[in-house]
């Protein structure tokens, strides 16, 4: 639990220095975007230009910790293969919404071959970033930092936790009539953990954890995080194809199977990377008195 609450700890840090810094910036009117875009990139870029510090201090800046410690052509196997993994296990989850009428495709005539070789090539690259980056704090040091000092199930159960929390944890715009300035920057600031205790997220957050767990049990049994990066670049790979082919159908008897965080993960998610979970810790035990390599 002190190690996860570091990890918040330097996350929440990033985020009132993120908050301090926007009104100055949006004050000057270089920026035409919106205070909860700058301040949400303010964040990121904070925490990119924190985290190697933080991580030497905690003595988890090394490629072990961070999953890496293994030969490139093993991670890059692990990758690729995880990548055919996760799209396969997507596409599952989605060809289900489909048939149960909770999207429907989006047939646009101006959608032709090269639109969406296009759309896919950004998914492609999409994926690939977001997945190095997640992957390489949560399955990698957050993982790591927990897992040497508290065990397995605090590793699985607490770098989960926080994965989902996060996702959910982001600025959002202020209400019509309230200006942008330090008062408004607060309260910007306080409605990133309000929407925690929304209920709406509450399948968001179970689907997840489910999806954080998962991950973390590759990273124990792998030993790195070649094939939860390549499983997280292949589920976002057919999330965000699919949310540029097909269309929520908000009026559908079963619609409440997703959530609106993309419109794809929700409770029928939960249900089916859980299960997933499940199945692979059973069926990748060793044999009693084996030795994993």
């Amino acid at each position: 639990m002190r190690e996860t609450g570091l990890f918040f700890l330097f996350l929440f840090v990033c985020l009132i220095g993120a908050a301090v810094a926007t009104v100055p910036l949006m004050q000057t009117g270089w920026f035409d975007y919106s205070p909860q875009r700058v301040m949400g990139r303010l964040a990121q870029l904070f925490i990119l230009i924190g985290l190697w510090p933080f991580l030497r201090w905690r003595g988890l800046a090394t490629a072990q910790s961070l999953g890496w410690g293994v030969a490139r052509a093993r991670i890059a196997r692990s990758l690729a293969l995880g990548w055919v993994a996760g799209v396969a296990i997507l596409l599952v989850l989605v060809a289900a919404l489909l048939t149960l009428g909770v999207r429907v495709l989006d047939p646009s005539p101006e959608r032709g071959a090269a639109w969406l070789a296009t759309k896919a090539l950004q998914a492609l690259i999409a994926g690939l970033l977001i997945a190095v980056l997640e992957e390489t704090f949560f399955r990698g040091a957050l993982y790591a930092g927990i897992r040497r000092r508290n065990g397995l199930a605090s590793a699985v159960a607490w770098s989960a936790a926080l994965y989902a929390l996060l996702h959910v944890m982001k600025p959002s715009g202020l209400p019509d009539g309230v200006a942008f300035d330090w008062a408004g920057a607060a309260q910007m600031f306080l409605q990133v953990f309000g929407g925690v205790l929304q209920w709406s997220h509450l399948d968001t957050l179970a689907a997840l954890f489910l999806v954080g767990v998962f991950l973390a049990l590759v990273r124990e049994r792998s030993g790195h995080i070649g094939w939860c990066i390549g499983l997280h670049a292949g589920w976002v790979f057919v999330i965000q194809v699919t949310r540029r082919l097909t269309d929520d159908e908000a009026g559908a008897r079963l619609a409440f199977l997703v959530g609106d965080y993309d419109g794809v993960i929700g409770w029928l998610a939960a249900a089916w990377i859980g299960l997933l979970a499940a199945v692979f810790w059973r069926a990748s035990a060793l044999p009693r008195g084996a030795r994993a390599d």
